[in-house]
C-alpha cells in the first residue's frame, strides 16, 4: 500500500521560515519524480516544486528564491524547506510521487496546513 505522510506545517509569521517533510513507503522512491504542490482556499491546486530521480529541480515561479526541494533516496523522504514565508504562501501542502513506469500512476499525501500571517 503506497503512503505519502506529509509533516511540518504550521502557524507562522511572514518572513519566518518552515520545513516540511514527507516521508514514503509503498513505491519505489528512487525513480519516482517527487513535488510539493498547494492548495488555497477557493483556489486550484497548484505545483510548487518537484525533484526528479536524478535530483532535477524545477520550482513555481512564486516561490523562486524562497524554497528548495531536496529528496534523501536512503530514508525515502522528500523536503520542502520555505523561507521568506508571505500570507499569499497560505495553503494546504500535499506531497505527490509521480511513477515514471505505465501506467504513471501519481500518489499523493493527506496535506498539511500552511498558514502564514502578516
Amino acid at each position: 500500500q503506497v503512503q505519502l505522510v506529509e509533516s511540518g506545517g504550521g502557524s507562522v509569521q511572514a518572513g519566518g521560515s518552515l520545513r516540511l517533510s514527507c516521508a514514503a513507503s509503498g513505491i519505489i522512491f528512487s525513480i519516482n519524480r517527487m513535488a510539493w504542490y498547494r492548495q488555497a482556499p477557493g483556489k486550484q491546486r497548484e505545483l510548487v516544486a518537484g525533484i526528479s530521480s536524478g535530483g532535477n529541480t524545477n520550482y513555481a515561479d512564486s516561490v523562486k528564491g524562497r524554497f528548495t526541494i531536496s529528496r534523501d533516496n536512503a530514508k525515502r523522504m522528500v523536503y520542502l524547506q520555505m523561507d521568506s514565508l508571505k500570507p499569499e504562501d497560505t495553503a494546504v501542502y500535499y506531497c505527490n510521487a509521480h511513477d515514471p513506469i505505465p501506467p504513471y500512476v501519481q500518489y499523493w499525501g493527506q496535506g498539511t496546513q500552511v498558514t502564514v500571517s502578516s
